[in-house]
């Protein structure tokens, strides 16, 4: 076979590997159906102002990417959990609370999709 590609090990190898590599790029990270259903909640209710500030509010919100990564929050409070869950209850600064508009569950999956973001 003339026209024929002939495959030599080290060629392969190299095909392989950059196969492996293309498919590690365009693999999203697995997460819970809980982080999926927080992901959504902070798309629709969090990131007009904590990722694009499309309101043009002059005092812009902290970015909360790598929020849990951090020792504290971006008002000092320690980063756990409960003082993540009480910034969506009570509200903070110009933060409105949501807690009539966000479920314990739905709270609940917007501290578990932080934890990834």
């Amino acid at each position: 076979m003339p026209n024929a590609m002939r495959w030599t090990t080290p060629a392969l190898i190299g095909v392989l590997a950059a196969t492996d590599l293309l498919a590690g790029c365009h693999s999203a990270p697995k997460i819970t159906p809980q982080q999926a259903e927080g992901q959504h909640v902070f798309a629709v209710g969090c990131a007009h102002c904590h990722e694009e500030n499309d309101l043009h509010l002059k005092n812009v919100p902290p970015n909360l990417h790598g929020l849990f990564s951090r020792t504290t929050l971006p008002d000092g409070a320690p980063a756990t959990d409960a003082a993540v869950r009480r910034v969506l209850l009570s509200g903070k600064g110009m933060m409105p609370s949501f807690a009539y508009q966000m479920t314990k569950e739905q709270m609940d999956a917007v501290v578990a999709y932080l934890h990834i973001y």
